[in-house]
């Protein structure tokens, strides 16, 4: 442990002093039984320490006190802070600044730079409290006496809370996390996920309550336990243990016209982590879709292609009709270019194509031509499949949307549940076109950084909506199809 005060750093303690600090309100702090139950851990000796819990329950006061405590009391003390972004960056330490500046004797203890975003100590000189951008590079040199990461589901991955793990042994250090569910699939949701399994010791203290206790970490988690329950205010209370939110607050939110379910509700009031309201099919859509009866050999198919070369990826899937209202997809292949500048080899596609049409031979390749030219004419040289031009234009697209949610909304479509397919259908946007319309979308983010690169494929449902709106115009032939390129 880093070189501490003795006296120091116990439950106790640390509420005495806390009752020094002066709130925004005017009044002492005074912090709550649940608060004081993390602090209890992270005096415990606990390496990592997490606290997930959904917003407004003050986290972030929580852990500006703690960041002034452990600089009061510590030799030295270094304190980075990990922000998502600028403008996150200056939250937590503006709470502690306004500690600093409102309480009596704390500008004796402390001194405030804002235009640096660091306190430091008066009685313990040292680096002290200071942000550190998302960017595992910008915290590489420093040697920490506590790290706090702020609200890790905003970042894109948590490349600077590993970088700072790494770093605890040199002066006995500890990391805390604090934060909001985040998006399913995310770093920090499958890390979350791990913490809680991987867990000896599993408490849950109270219905929306767990502490879950490894080797020398600890979660401590709100959450509402079961979606099904998420409409629930005695459960949603529960969830958020401090104590000036009230049940009518939470209804008057719940009952907001404005109100994004998965973003406001789900998960930032609820802590179930969740898609925004953007995401194009819900999680229980897609899930209710899928089925055990997959494409029986031998059948006559259809098949989408979507093609990518460097970037995105490339998707093949089969898609079976032999009636209006049934409708399958078989497990697509899905091939990922090298992603190091060299394109994706064009034989492999040419080997996922032949094997699928080995085991259900294909009638059509519906694809964008302009994409893979020299596929389209390989496929029709050499495998006698007829190719249909599907440009990507909005107009398609949005057909394609439409009757592909239609058939999803009415339980005609079934897929075989394949982990990759459902990851580029729950990556998906609903963009808005002019005229009401909307059209599949990738969400924002950058192709170079490989975890958001990952968030933005797609092309799997892109290939199923476009075979799914060629092959349906088969049983509806006076319906004008659009996007459809004849040769």
């Amino acid at each position: 442990m880093a070189e501490r005060a003795s006296g120091a750093f116990n439950r106790e303690h640390f509420r005495e002093w806390a009752s020094m600090l002066v709130l925004d309100t005017e009044e002492h702090w005074e912090p709550e039984e649940f608060q004081l139950d993390v602090i209890a851990d992270v005096f415990a000796g606990f390496r990592e320490v997490w606290m997930v819990v959904p917003e407004e329950n003050a986290k972030t006061t929580l852990m500006a006190a703690l960041a002034l405590y452990h600089c009061d009391y510590t030799k030295s003390p270094w304190v980075p802070i990990g922000a998502s972004s600028r403008d996150q960056a200056l939250i937590l330490p503006s709470q502690g600044a306004g500690f600093v500046r409102r309480s009596p004797g704390m500008n004796k203890r402390f001194r405030v730079y804002d235009g640096y975003r660091q306190i430091t100590s008066l009685r313990n000189p040292g680096p002290g409290i200071r942000v550190y951008s998302a960017d595992k590079g910008t915290g590489d040199g420093v040697i920490p006496t506590l790290c706090i990461v702020d609200e890790g589901h905003r970042h894109k991955d948590l490349g600077l809370y590993r970088t700072w793990k790494g770093k605890l042994r040199k002066r006995g250090a500890q990391i805390v996390m604090i934060s909001t569910a985040g998006e399913p699939g995310g770093d920090f949701e499958e890390t979350r996920d791990n913490i809680r399994t991987a867990a000896t010791d599993h408490r849950r203290l109270a219905p929306a309550y767990l502490r879950a206790e490894g080797p020398n970490i600890v979660l401590h988690e709100w959450k509402v336990p079961d979606p099904d329950r998420a409409r629930d205010l005695v459960v949603v209370l529960a969830a958020n243990p401090l104590g000036k939110i009230t049940a009518e607050a939470l209804r008057d939110k719940l009952e907001s016209p404005t109100l994004d379910y998965g973003e406001d509700w789900l998960r930032l009031t609820c802590n179930i982590p969740a898609r925004s309201g953007r995401a194009a099919i819900s999680d229980q859509e897609w899930d209710d879709a899928a089925t055990d009866e997959g494409i029986p050999e031998g059948e006559s198919i259809d098949c989408g292609m979507d093609i990518a070369w460097k970037y995105d990826c490339t998707a093949i899937v089969p898609f079976w009709m032999p009636e209006l209202h049934k409708r399958r997809f078989g497990d697509p292949a899905i091939l990922t270019p090298p992603r190091d500048g060299s394109m994706l080899n064009s034989h492999l596609i040419e080997d996922a194509l032949l094997n699928l049409h080995q085991r259900t031979p294909i009638r059509r390749l519906v694809m964008d031509r302009e994409k893979g030219e020299q596929i389209a004419a390989w496929a029709e040289e050499e495998l006698g499949i007829e190719v249909v031009d599907r440009p990507r234009s909005n107009a398609a697209a949005s057909e394609d949307f439409e009757r592909f949610m239609e058939a999803l909304r009415e339980g005609w479509l079934k897929h075989t549940g394949h982990p990759e397919f459902r990851r580029h259908a729950m990556n998906a946007i609903a963009r808005v076109l002019p005229g009401d319309k909307r059209r599949f979308d990738r969400p924002v983010g950058s192709r170079h950084d490989k975890r958001e690169q990952e968030r933005r494929v797609i092309d799997a449902l892109d290939a199923a909506s476009m075979v799914h709106t060629v092959t349906e115009a088969m049983f509806e032939p006076v319906l004008p199809l659009i996007g459809v390129v004849s040769r």
